[in-house]
């Protein structure tokens, strides 16, 4: 292709690396590197770097054009890179005028080398139609942008600016198109999906919108949800968990911690007993969900104790897949200016968080040997159940095909099929 995109991050800028690659080369971009950057921690900001410098090396006559939520938050940082030809927004990034705004910039040696604009102007989300994503059997499709809370430690709505929806029919058209060129599993993402709909007519929720798109596209295989907020999870949601097998008996939580003090510092909507209470009442409603969870090690003022409680949520939430983030202060962000944990003890919590999820993992992997799942075919030698355990095949299989198959053994990471 004459446009590579490197992706950091997300499934939602997985989702939009696509419509990046498809608009820069409709601007007539040729010998081209985007790279679509994160910037949720510190740690991303700095892989997104030293992938630049690498590429530069590999690709000495190539354009590279750096955008993505760290572009949009801190342009002057690749700016001042020599090795990146121009860094340009997240509204830019997605659209044709910025790519052929881009595109011009090349030939004029006055140029501005950013084309980087006020993100909370931004208003709606229009849908970005694809036919196909480049490598992938499932399919990632936004269903929304932004997020109009402002936790403490996040530096992502400075980088996606208030939450805006994608109207549900061309949702519903976006995943039928899919599906007809033979994607049997569709994701939905967005920064804050369950916050989907508010600023819509009728104001729908996500519930509303996972329920039409079963009913409207009855050929759809398997129907799964990115990162959900739970205290948000509205009635139809849970509703069509536990009535339509086609929505995948897995959620994963934006949980961040399981102290209440520090969940009120982080200015969570949400307590201990609310993440722990909500995964009770999905189990009754399904009882085979499994849950994974985003969780921050080492937060300002935490301490031992405090940092214990999040230890003991992994049992107590049933949680079988962890994302852990030691705390990372974000420049701008108001826990960057609270005492802060030594880095030291930030590093140490978040290694025994792993730990703990690991032995969770392994544990839940020991429970499915026996059992026969419905496995989505990744490459032609692994694959995802449908509770989105990762599955190692004994054959070479169809990337893309659904194969039911028994599971015999695990090696703590994986399970092994028959």
């Amino acid at each position: 292709m004459s446009v590579d995109v490197v992706t950091f991050g997300c499934r939602l800028n997985a989702a939009e690396s696509e419509v990046i690659r498809r608009e820069a080369e409709g601007a007539g971009f040729t010998d081209t590197v985007v790279v679509n950057t994160c910037a949720v921690t510190a740690e991303a900001v700095r892989q997104a770097r030293q992938a630049i410098r690498a590429l530069r090396r590999e690709r000495p006559q190539a354009k590279i054009v750096v955008t993505g939520c760290a572009a949009q938050t801190e342009p002057q940082t690749f700016v001042a890179m020599a090795e990146a030809d121009r860094v340009i927004g997240n509204t830019e990034k997605l659209s044709a005028e910025g790519w052929a705004r881009t595109r011009a910039a090349f030939g004029l040696d006055d140029a501005p080398k950013a084309l980087v604009n006020d993100i909370m102007a931004a208003k709606e989300t229009a849908p970005h139609l694809v036919d196909r994503m480049s490598g992938r059997t499932r399919a990632f499709v936004q269903v929304q942008n932004g997020c109009d809370h402002r936790c403490t430690f996040c530096i992502i709505p400075y980088g996606r600016g208030n939450s805006r929806s994608v109207p549900m029919g061309a949702v519903v058209d976006d995943v039928r198109r899919l599906v007809a060129n033979d994607y049997r599993e569709i994701v939905l993402t967005g920064v804050d999906i369950t916050s989907y709909g508010a600023d819509l007519p009728g104001a729908p929720k996500l519930g509303t919108l996972v329920k039409q798109i079963l009913k409207h596209v009855p050929e759809l295989k398997r129907l799964r949800l990115s990162s959900i907020d739970s205290v948000e999870a509205d009635r139809d949601l849970l509703d069509a968990l536990a009535n339509d097998e086609r929505l995948m008996p897995h959620l994963h939580l934006s949980l961040q911690s399981g102290d209440d003090l520090i969940l009120k510092r982080m200015k969570r909507r949400h307590l201990r007993a609310d993440a722990i209470g909500f995964c009770e009442t999905v189990r009754r409603l399904r009882p085979d969900t499994v849950f994974g969870a985003d969780l921050i090690a080492g937060f300002p003022t935490e301490t031992e104790d405090m940092f214990r409680n999040s230890l003991e949520l992994v049992e107590e939430c049933g949680l079988t897949y962890l994302h852990v983030f030691p705390f990372s202060p974000r420049p701008g962000t108001p826990a960057a200016r609270m005492p802060q944990v030594a880095r030291q003890a930030v590093k140490a919590r978040a290694a025994r968080l792993r730990e703990r999820g690991a032995a969770a993992l392994a544990h839940y992997l020991q429970g499915e040997i026996g059992a026969t799942r419905r496995v989505l075919i990744e490459s032609h030698d692994s694959g995802r159940t449908e509770h989105f355990a990762p599955v190692k095949l004994a054959a070479l299989a169809a990337a893309g095909s659904i194969l039911e198959l028994r599971m015999v053994a695990h090696d703590g990471r994986q399970l092994l099929a028959a």
